[in-house]
């Protein structure tokens, strides 16, 4: 069994023969998805940028979580009666003959009361002092179970956070690619929004295909 909290990206690149790519192009159009703020969200994410910076620096990850990752995808608002944003939710499958397990942080999925097809996978919240593990390494782990889960038909999309730094990830059969990252403590805040906002929208898309 490999569990989630014990992966790095090394153990996976050699594990699965996966390689990582600066330019994979789900990637390029997941944070390049027209998407806008209202006035109100300008405002929201203000607030937030201060508090963020206010704090950042000494938060544990508990506390990361409470005052700006909860708030943010709050904001965004991903639930409905098609998909679900859910949390510390059990999660394993087989990868290439291989069991692997963990609890991501958070999940969004198919499902109302509990998940069932995983779209985006899975935001690992790390402290910005002495992370523990490799959150890209977990993050992956658990994208590679969704993709099993999803029969490899559509890229699978995720995100690890460190302090104050956001980086997203798209996973496409063996390559993957991981974007620079976005700072919540600069205008980087707004890019961060819209960048889950148009993930909402690509899940929205991809539920309704796999409904039709």
């Amino acid at each position: 069994m490999l569990y989630f909290k014990d992966c790095t990206l090394e153990i996976l690149d050699e594990t699965f023969s996966l390689k990582e790519i600066t330019a994979l192009q789900a990637l390029t159009n997941w944070l390049n998805h027209e998407a806008s703020c209202s006035d109100f969200e300008k405002e929201m994410l203000n607030r937030l940028k201060k508090r963020v910076h206010f704090g950042y620096r000494d938060w544990n990850e508990a506390e990361l979580l409470q005052h700006v990752i909860a708030p943010l995808f709050t904001l965004v608002d991903f639930s409905n009666e098609k998909h679900m944003l859910f949390s510390e939710r059990k999660f394993e499958g087989v990868v290439d003959g291989t069991a692997m397990s963990g609890k991501p942080d958070g999940i969004i999925a198919s499902g109302r009361r509990s998940p069932k097809k995983p779209y985006f996978c899975f935001q690992e919240y790390k402290r910005f002092k002495n992370p523990d593990g490799d959150p890209a390494g977990q993050c992956l782990a658990a994208m590679l179970v969704a993709q099993e889960i999803n029969e490899y038909k559509h890229p699978i999309y995720g995100c690890h956070v460190i302090g104050n730094a956001w980086y997203f990830m798209v996973l496409e059969g063996k390559i993957y690619s991981i974007s620079t990252g976005h700072f919540a403590t600069r205008d980087d805040i707004f890019d961060i929004f819209l960048i889950l906002k148009s993930l909402k929208a690509i899940i929205i898309e991809l539920t309704t295909e796999s409904q039709s």
